[in-house]
């Protein structure tokens, strides 16, 4: 087995692990540093809304135009008055985008292009989008997201329970926020593309979430009939006894999008990938960050805040105060096997079973 496979499995039986609840504050502080970092973004630079969402027009050139890039730019910003989009196209053409216009300036523009440029304005081709179109274009992705939200929540609080559906949409808007704030600062075109991108990193980060509150269910049927562990405790198992998971499915899906937004769009130049890499590529680190730093600690503290999760953790540091103080190991096992020393399902299990089976088959009396 390798390193990697050894780590994994030492972490699903328990017996190495971090502890991100004890640590959440630190984790909550980050986070809250990062979305505020990205609000301001948003409030300073805001978003640079693409022409689907404002309106506005394409040109595109014949093949093999012998202007550069910011020569195009240039024409562009002398005919409309505007900042221009300008990329060259694999058969060397041009495609000069330019938002904000109304659509009856447009023949004026063509015009102007085709004069700089020394082509016919007929070989210019333009597409229009107005405003309107634009807007409801918006208005339908602003109800996509809501509907989305909306049932991720009640099927989360079906399947699971209603904090794990409130920890859960928090860290999607914590996804949304950092992702969108990202983009402000970078400066990047907002385009439909870069709306699939959001709708399928939240998709992302749901599973990565479900996959611990799933196991998180498990581990704590019955919980209140143990005095070993509390619901926190039992929550930190959880998170690393799926870490390795969440970290392999995190990288492989970070590669190839890393390789659309730095190879496709960096180096190769394929400008329209950056729309959509860079939500993906933003929203996959951020989504795993919030399911394993954000998700399952604010399950914690709001179980926690129920009076039989507060009566239990009294008394397992009851149990455990009790033990030091009689010389007792913590992890002994109870006498008995009273129902209520029971671990809960799925948590040491494997421990109990070793204990229980040690002695069984040994003959009595003295070994010769």
């Amino acid at each position: 087995m390798s390193k990697l496979g050894n780590l994994g499995a030492r972490l699903h039986h328990g017996e190495v692990g971090y502890d991100f609840i004890k640590n959440r504050k630190i984790w909550y502080g980050v986070s809250i540093l990062i979305t505020i970092t990205a609000i301001l973004g948003l409030a300073v630079r805001g978003l640079n809304m693409g022409i689907e969402f404002q309106g506005g027009a394409v040109f595109t050139t014949p093949k093999h135009m012998s202007a550069s890039v910011a020569q195009a730019e240039g024409f562009a910003h002398d005919a409309s008055g505007q900042e221009s989009i300008v990329q060259k196209l694999g058969d060397g053409s041009l495609r000069i985008q330019i938002a904000g216009i109304e659509t009856g300036k447009s023949d004026q523009i063509k015009e102007a292009l085709a004069k700089d440029l020394k082509v016919n304005p007929e070989h210019i081709n333009a597409d229009l989008v107005g405003p309107s179109w634009g807007e409801q274009i918006a208005n339908k992705a602003w109800q996509g997201l809501a509907i989305f939200m909306i049932l991720v929540v009640i099927y989360l609080a079906i399947a699971f329970e209603w904090r794990m559906a409130l920890a859960a949409l928090v860290a999607l808007i914590h996804d949304l926020t950092i992702t969108t704030g990202v983009y402000a600062l970078v400066g990047f075109e907002v385009t439909p593309g870069t709306v699939i991108g959001l709708l399928t990193i939240l998709g992302y980060s749901l599973y990565d979430t479900v996959v611990v509150f799933d196991s998180l269910k498990e581990q704590t049927k019955d919980i209140t009939r143990q005095t070993r562990w509390t619901y926190s405790e039992i929550a930190n198992r959880s998170i690393n006894g799926t870490l390795i998971r969440s970290i392999n499915t995190t990288v492989v899906a970070l590669l190839p999008v890393a390789g659309l937004l730095f190879i496709g769009g960096g180096v190769l130049g394929a400008g329209m990938l950056n729309d959509i890499s860079l939500s993906l590529f933003v929203g996959l680190a951020a989504g795993a960050y919030s399911s394993i730093f954000i998700a399952t600690p604010l399950v914690a503290d709001l179980k926690e805040l129920e009076p039989q999760m507060k009566a239990l953790k009294k008394r397992v540091l009851a149990k455990r105060a009790h033990a030091a103080a009689q010389g007792e190991p913590l992890d002994a096992e109870p006498a008995g096997d009273d129902e209520e020393d029971a671990a809960p399902a799925g948590v040491g299990s494997r421990d109990q079973s070793a204990s229980r089976g040690r002695g069984r088959g040994r003959p009595s009396g003295k070994r010769r």
